[in-house]
């Protein structure tokens, strides 16, 4: 299945510091930019970071349970191959890397079975990254 890269965009409050972060910690390359906004190439996706007054999602999270962790909403992110996703995890941890949910395995054993970890960039917007132990039950229930 080919899928279709997606378009993104998200406010930031401080677009030097979020350039800052998604240049230093992802390692994103940047397309075309302004004083207000700039395009990453987000893992083979267009995110647009978009100058914009600070929200009050990204003062205060609101937070949903799922598997004994409080997973903020909204949030984005990627669905990464497993031993990429343990690369990031680990790139993370050794830049001292705050998260919102530690790199753990959610439904271990079950179906679903994935890795996950959220943190949020330095505007306040929650970032997830995943990879499916079997990446056919992205979608299984």
């Amino acid at each position: 299945m080919s899928l279709s890269p997606f378009h993104l965009a998200i406010p930031v409050y401080d677009v030097a510091l979020a350039r800052t972060f998604y240049n230093d910690v992802f390692g994103l390359e940047e397309g075309r930019s302004s004083d207000h906004w700039v395009d990453f190439n987000f893992f083979g996706h267009q995110l647009v970071i978009h100058e914009h007054p600070q929200t009050p999602g990204q003062q205060s999270a609101h937070t949903n349970p799922v598997d004994g962790h409080n997973v903020p909403v909204p949030h984005f992110g990627v669905i990464l191959e497993w031993d990429e996703w343990e690369a990031l995890a680990e790139r993370l941890k050794a830049r001292d890397t705050a998260f919102v949910i530690e790199p753990y395995i959610r439904f271990k054993g079950e179906v679903g079975e994935q890795a996950t970890m959220f943190l949020l960039d330095p505007c306040g917007n929650a970032l997830e990254f995943k990879a499916f132990k079997d990446q056919g039950q992205i979608f299984a229930k």
